[in-house]
C-alpha cells in the first residue's frame, strides 16, 4: 500500500511539486506570522512572577516622588527594590532608536539575573557614575566596544548626556531582550537638580522583588493602600500585567495577524483539496479495477488519504526548514523593531500539525466519494 501510494503521489511530478511548494510557502508564512505574534508577547513571556511594577495610578507619564522608596521597602515580603525612568534620548539622529532606561543599577541588576554581566565589568559599571551597560545585540548593531564614549541627546530630559560603555550584557533566556541600554539614575537626577530642580527626585516607576510568587497580589495591595488618597496615588501590578498593558495597545493588529495566518492555511487547504479531487477523478477507473480485485473501500480511502498526507508532510517539512533562515533574516534586517524574535518549538510543532491537518481535511471528501463509487458506474464514467 505504501509503495502504491508513493507512486500515485508522484505520478504527475509537476503538479505534486507545485502542491508541495505551495504547502511549504503556506507553512512558512504561518510560522513567520506566529513568530511575529510571539515576538510581540516576548516581554510578557520574559516577565518574572516575583517582580512588581509600581507606577502613578493616573498614567505612566506622571512621576512618583523618590520619597516613596523607604515606605515601599518597609512593606513585609519585599526583598529588593529599584526604580527608574524611561529616558528616550537620541543617538546621532532619530533613526537610531533603542530602549534607554535610567535605573538604580545596583539593585536593578540583582532583580534581573537574566542580564548576564561578567563580575569585572559589573564592578566597573557600578563604580563609574557615567558608566552604562548595553545588550550584546545593541552593541553589535552600532559596533560599540567597552570603553567607548556614547553621547545621547535628551528629549524628555533636555540636555546632552555623555556615557562610557562599561559593560555588555548577554541574555540568559531566549526571550530576554539584548537591545536595551541602561545607565545610573543618579547621573540623570544630578543633571535635573542643576538644570530643572522641580523635576529632580522623581521616578517613573518602582520595581519590587517579593519573596515568593504567591505574595505578589497581597504585597501589591499593600503598596497601593499605603499611598491611597495621596497627591500621587499608585497602581501596582505584576511585571506580566505591566507588559500586557503595552501589548493591548496593538491588540487589533495582533488579532489581524493571527487571522491572516489562519487564512493562509485556509487557502492552501482549498488548493490541496482541489488537487486531491482532480487525482481521484482521474483514477476513478483504477479504483473500480482495484475493487474488482478485492480491495475494500477502506483501502481506496487509505490510498487517497495517504497521498494527501504525503504531500502535506513534505510541504510542511520543507516549510519548517525554510523558516529557520527566514527567521535569521528577520533578526538581522529588522532587529531594530524585533529585538526578540523567538522561533519556539511550539510554533514549529503547530506548523507541522496544521500541515498534516490540512492533508487529512483535503482528502476526506475525495476519499469518501472514491470509496462509495460503484464499479459499473465508475467504469461507465471512464468510458
Amino acid at each position: 500500500m505504501f509503495k502504491l501510494t508513493w507512486r500515485n503521489t508522484w505520478r504527475h511530478p509537476l503538479r505534486s511539486g507545485l502542491t508541495v511548494g505551495g504547502m511549504a510557502l503556506a507553512v512558512l508564512a504561518f510560522c513567520l506570522l506566529r513568530t511575529v505574534v510571539a515576538a510581540w508577547y516576548s516581554g510578557v513571556a520574559a516577565a518574572s512572577p516575583v517582580r512588581l511594577i509600581t507606577r502613578n495610578a493616573i498614567s505612566l507619564v506622571f512621576r512618583l516622588p523618590l520619597s516613596y522608596k523607604a515606605k515601599i521597602a518597609a512593606i513585609p515580603g519585599i526583598v529588593n527594590l529599584s526604580y527608574g525612568n524611561w529616558f528616550g534620548g537620541i543617538y546621532i539622529d532619530e533613526r537610531n532608536f533603542f530602549p534607554q532606561f535610567a535605573v538604580y543599577l545596583p539593585k536593578y541588576l540583582e532583580i534581573h539575573p537574566e542580564y548576564g554581566i561578567p563580575i569585572d565589568q559589573k564592578l566597573e559599571l557600578l563604580q563609574d557614575r557615567r558608566g552604562c551597560v548595553a545588550g550584546r545585540q545593541l552593541a553589535r548593531r552600532y559596533g560599540w566596544r567597552r570603553g567607548d564614549a556614547i553621547v545621547l541627546k535628551g528629549t524628555l530630559f533636555p540636555g546632552e548626556y555623555r556615557f562610557v560603555l562599561r559593560a555588555i550584557y548577554t541574555a540568559r533566556d531566549p526571550t530576554t531582550d539584548e537591545g536595551r541600554f541602561f545607565f545610573h539614575w543618579d547621573y540623570l537626577n544630578e543633571t535635573m537638580k542643576k538644570n530643572f530642580p522641580q523635576r529632580a527626585d522623581q521616578v517613573g516607576w518602582f520595581l519590587s522583588e517579593v519573596e515568593a510568587p504567591e505574595l505578589a497580589g497581597p504585597v501589591a495591595e499593600k503598596i497601593d493602600a499605603q499611598f491611597k488618597n495621596s497627591l500621587a496615588e499608585t497602581l501596582t501590578e505584576s511585571e506580566a500585567a505591566f507588559q500586557m498593558g503595552f501589548v493591548s495597545m496593538t491588540e487589533s493588529l495582533l488579532l489581524a495577524i493571527q487571522v491572516v495566518s489562519w487564512l493562509v492555511i485556509g487557502v492552501i487547504l482549498v488548493l490541496l483539496a482541489n488537487t486531491m479531487a482532480m487525482s481521484a477523478r482521474e483514477r476513478l477507473g483504477e479504483y473500480a479495477v482495484l475493487k474488482t480485485m478485492g480491495y475494500r473501500p477502506r483501502h481506496l480511502a487509505g490510498l487517497i488519504m495517504g497521498e494527501s498526507l504525503m504531500l502535506a508532510f513534505m510541504g510542511g517539512v520543507l516549510g519548517l526548514t525554510l523558516t529557520f533562515p527566514m527567521v535569521h533574516f528577520f533578526k538581522t534586517k529588522l532587529g531594530q523593531y524585533f529585538r526578540v524574535f523567538p522561533l519556539t518549538n511550539a510554533t514549529l510543532a503547530l506548523g507541522l500539525a496544521t500541515a498534516l491537518a490540512v492533508g487529512v481535511l483535503a482528502a476526506v471528501l475525495p476519499a469518501w466519494r472514491a470509496s462509495r463509487a460503484g464499479i459499473a458506474e465508475a467504469l461507465r464514467r471512464v468510458g
